[in-house]
């Protein structure tokens, strides 16, 4: 038996070429994109025999020129999004970080939210829940929001001062936009050893 060795040739794209990419992706994804139904995320929340408790929610998502975006974010309490719990509403920017290697053509995306955050309680336990455990704010009533932008919120670990961000990413593949999966030990997406590895449930645009 012979043996061959082939000599590969690695060739570095030049950061112009890389910067078209991203600024493609930037151009295909400008407008509003929804979630095609209900989804389901792992929590960091247990069950009383140790499974990981479940969340469900819908996203509508906007991106606009200049990196800014603007995401709605809907917790339900049923998997089929009949009882709505609380809306967030999301304000901020996107930093783009690099190749992901997930698959070709997805991008590191930081979001960071640097302009707002709005709670809105929707849901009677919910509201009851907001007042028991929240602190500075007014009372929490049904269907009314409330800022808690730079504000200490226990109930979504935000200490007083802090923005919130998350390390994800973005994949764009036939009009489909892909975000990050969820850990599926609940994590979150704070930081980079946290970053998704693989892909969620797509958004689809919205159809005017």
């Amino acid at each position: 038996m012979t043996t061959c060795l082939i000599k590969t040739k690695i060739i570095a794209l030049p950061i112009s070429i890389i910067n078209m990419a991203v600024e493609q992706i930037k151009q295909s994804i400008l407008g509003e994109w929804v979630s095609i139904a209900p989804e389901v995320r792992p929590s960091s929340i247990k069950n009383a025999d140790g499974s990981i408790k479940p969340f469900y929610l819908s996203r509508v998502f906007k991106y606009m020129t200049e990196d800014k975006f603007e995401l709605v974010v809907t917790n339900f309490a049923d998997p089929f999004g009949k009882v709505a719990l609380v809306k967030m509403l999301i304000q901020g920017h996107m930093e783009w970080k690099g190749d992901h290697p997930i698959a070709e053509g997805a991008q590191k995306v930081d979001f960071i939210a640097n302009k707002e955050y709005k709670v809105t309680p929707l849901f009677p336990a919910f509201v009851d829940a907001m007042n028991q455990f929240t602190k500075g704010f007014n009372k929490w009533e049904l269907g009314q929001e409330q800022s808690i932008f730079k504000k200490a919120f226990p109930p979504f670990g935000l200490t007083e001062g802090q923005i919130f961000s998350e390390c994800d990413l973005v994949y764009l593949f036939k009009d489909m936009m892909f975000w990050g999966a969820r850990n599926v030990d609940g994590r979150g997406f704070d930081n980079e050893e946290n970053r998704p590895t693989n892909l969620q449930i797509p958004l689809v645009r919205k159809q005017s």
